[in-house]
Parts: structure tokens; C-alpha cells; sequence
């Protein structure tokens, strides 16, 4: 476990790896270079090997290119072997496993050509004899090729292995999503049964209510006990009814868990305010005035929904460090709500293309409609948002 941890730690930081093994060997080759007082064009050389070695795996084709570029430019200078021409040896390796196929195959060639014309460079400048040459010179190609062969192999396995692992991630990923989509289409089919059979339930409770009614009707003329049992036997089926429906509703709509509870309405505001107040929002709420009479317990369920949906605007939109005030006021026709905010306003509403008037606020709009209510929904002047709704005691 902890070697998984740690390798992971590796490919996920695959930059900072190359750059601190590139800064350790330049770091031990000038070192080596400074021992041995060599001169500054072989240190320049040095570094122009090495340092690009870093991008090896961000950058493996421009890396490439420039290592070739210093390699050809000291052999056509004449510098000697050094020790950093391992930088060659290694971004062969790197063109291989990290690069495109092309790129690959010319690195290889250039590589081989390389040796040769490293060789030969070597055995004439030191004028030795023809037969010593062609002897010594092809066993020194044939290491170095072998050499070249080598790096070039190993990176080719870690690229089939890097490609084959990508491959069984991409696998991963298509076999959770197709998963993920049969269970929610095996979802939607038991939704569809399970709607199909509370529909029958329901429908056969309402034929019973229906029937009920009729009989105690008939029967409560000559027996008003009969009628009292009737009138008792369909307010059970229609709590029955409504809890069914409540349910039915739940499913249709998707909910993993179709709640029964009651559904919130005015009495309910104080809990919901607590609850923005625990996000951190600092919020004040004023109520007054008196109800003529109550609300419908739908009208007071859009009241809820409105303050709700405001609030959580101020909390998605409104910025770091914004207040909010909420208040609910009885009048003479119905219930005034209005919620507000000092935060981004204007602007956010703007650059968000009205994200405060978004499908929330319109399907509060929608609600509100259906009691005979308006609202709306502005920037202030100086700052924040306003969202007011009005809710008459007339019920649509």
C-alpha cells in the first residue's frame, strides 16, 4: 500500500520528478567538470544536454530537438566524449515512451547515425591505422548501437504499457458510466411499475370513497348512525388516498426517498432561517402585521419556497462576506414577502445572464401565479439583489 501511495505520488507529480533528477545529474556533472578544470564551451555544452532532460516527458519532442541540436553541434566543433552525452541515451528512451511514433523512429536513426559519426570522428582525429580503425571502430559502433537498441526498446515497453493502462482506465470509465445508466433506466422502469400499481391503488380508494359517499347518503335519512360510519369509513380512505398520492408523487418525481412528511408551510420559517444562518450567512428576519385569516396550506408552501429559493441565491451569487434580511408582512389583501441582499447585485446579475431571475426564481414566479401573487426580482440601487413576492387571501 504505501509503495502504490508513493508511486502514485510520482505520476502525479511527473514534472517535479524530471526536474529534480535533471538538477541532481547536472548538479554531478559539472561537479565531475570542475574536478577535471575543464573549459567553459564543455560546460556550456554540459548544461545545454542536460537542463532540457526536465521537459523530457512535458515537452518530449522539443526536448528531442534540442538535444539533438547540441549533439551535432559538438561533433561538429570537435568537443570530445563527455559524460553528459548519457542526456542522448536517455532522450532516445524518452522519444520512445513519451513521444509520437514518428519522432520516435527519427530519434532511433539519428541516434545510430550519431554513433557512427561520433566514431569516426574520434579515430581521425587521433590518426590511427586503417586496420585499427575498422577493428576497434565497429566493436565501439556496435556497443554504442547496442546501446541505442537498448533505450529504445525499454521506452517502446513503457509506452505499450503506459497505452495499455489508459486503455483499462478509459475501459473503467465507459463500464461505470454504462452502469451507472442501467441503473437509472432500471430505476425509471421500477418508477413507471411501481406508478402503475399506486395508480390502480388510489383509483380503486377513490371508487370506494365514491361509493361510500352514495350509500350514506341514501342511508343516513332513515339511519343517521349508517351515515356517521360512512362519513368515518372515507375520511380513513381518503387519509389513505392522500398518503398513497404523496407517495406516487415522490417516486414520479425521481427521489431516491419519497418523504411523507408533512409539507412545509409559515410555521416552518424559523427552522429554514436557522438553517441558512448555520451556512455562516449573516441574516436578520422581521414579521408584521396580523392574518385577516389563513392562508391555504398551498399558498403558505410557495410563501416557504420563495424565501427559501431567495436565500439560496444569496448564498450561491451574492459573494464572500454578504448579509441578507428577510421579511414577512400581514396587510389588508394578503402576505408581502421580501427578501434582500448587499451583495454582488447588479454585476453578477449581469455577467451571469440574470442568474438571479434563473429557473428558481421563475418557478416561484409560477407558484406565486397560481394564488393570484406576483413577484419580482431586481438589482438594488448601490448594490445586492431584492426579490418580492405578494400573496392575496384569495385562493386560485
Amino acid at each position: 500500500m504505501a509503495m502504490h501511495r508513493i508511486y502514485d505520488w510520482f505520476r502525479r507529480h511527473a514534472f517535479v520528478v524530471d526536474v529534480s533528477l535533471m538538477g541532481l545529474l547536472l548538479v554531478f556533472l559539472l561537479l565531475v567538470g570542475l574536478a577535471s578544470s575543464i573549459g567553459a564551451a564543455v560546460l556550456v555544452t554540459t548544461v545545454l544536454l542536460v537542463v532540457p532532460l526536465a521537459w523530457r516527458r512535458a515537452r518530449t519532442v522539443p526536448a528531442g530537438i534540442l538535444v539533438a541540436a547540441v549533439a551535432l553541434g559538438q561533433w561538429a566543433v570537435g568537443i570530445t566524449p563527455l559524460a553528459a552525452d548519457v542526456a542522448v541515451i536517455l532522450m532516445v528512451y524518452a522519444l520512445a515512451a513519451y513521444g509520437p511514433r514518428w519522432a520516435s523512429l527519427g530519434g532511433f536513426v539519428l541516434a545510430l547515425t550519431g554513433a557512427v559519426l561520433l566514431v569516426s570522428r574520434f579515430y581521425a582525429r587521433n590518426n590511427y591505422p586503417v586496420l585499427s580503425v575498422l577493428s576497434y571502430g565497429a566493436v565501439l559502433v556496435v556497443l554504442l548501437w547496442a546501446l541505442v537498441c537498448f533505450a529504445w526498446a525499454l521506452g517502446d515497453l513503457t509506452r505499450t504499457r503506459r497505452l495499455r493502462l489508459q486503455a483499462l482506465e478509459d475501459r473503467t470509465h465507459r463500464l461505470e458510466v454504462e452502469q451507472q445508466q442501467e441503473r437509472a433506466l432500471a430505476a425509471s422502469d421500477e418508477r413507471s411499475h411501481i406508478a402503475r400499481e399506486m395508480h390502480d391503488i388510489v383509483a380503486h380508494s377513490l371508487s370506494v370513497i365514491i361509493t361510500q359517499a352514495d350509500g350514506g347518503r341514501y342511508a343516513g335519512a332513515a339511519d343517521p348512525a349508517v351515515a356517521t360510519a360512512t362519513l368515518a369509513t372515507i375520511a380513513d380512505t381518503g387519509r389513505a388516498s392522500l398518503q398513497e398520492m404523496r407517495r406516487l408523487l415522490g417516486v414520479l418525481r425521481g427521489g431516491e426517498e419519497a418523504s411523507t412528511r408533512p409539507l412545509p408551510g409559515l410555521a416552518d420559517i424559523d427552522d429554514l432561517l436557522l438553517s441558512f444562518r448555520a451556512t455562516g450567512l449573516e441574516l436578520t428576519f422581521e414579521q408584521g402585521g396580523k392574518p385577516r385569516r389563513a392562508l391555504p396550506p398551498g399558498a403558505e408552501l410557495t410563501a416557504y419556497r420563495v424565501v427559501q429559493e431567495a436565500l439560496t441565491n444569496v448564498l450561491k451569487h451574492a459573494g464572500p462576506n454578504a448579509t441578507a434580511s428577510a421579511s414577512l408582512r400581514w396587510q389588508s389583501r394578503g402576505l408581502a414577502i421580501e427578501v434582500l441582499d448587499d451583495g454582488r447585485g447588479a454585476a453578477a446579475d449581469s455577467v451571469a445572464g440574470g442568474v438571479h431571475g434563473g429557473n428558481g426564481i421563475r418557478g416561484m414566479a409560477e407558484r406565486t401565479k397560481l394564488y393570484d401573487g406576483t413577484l419580482t426580482a431586481r438589482p438594488r440601487t448601490g448594490g445586492g439583489f431584492q426579490i418580492s413576492a405578494f400573496i392575496p387571501y384569495t385562493e386560485a
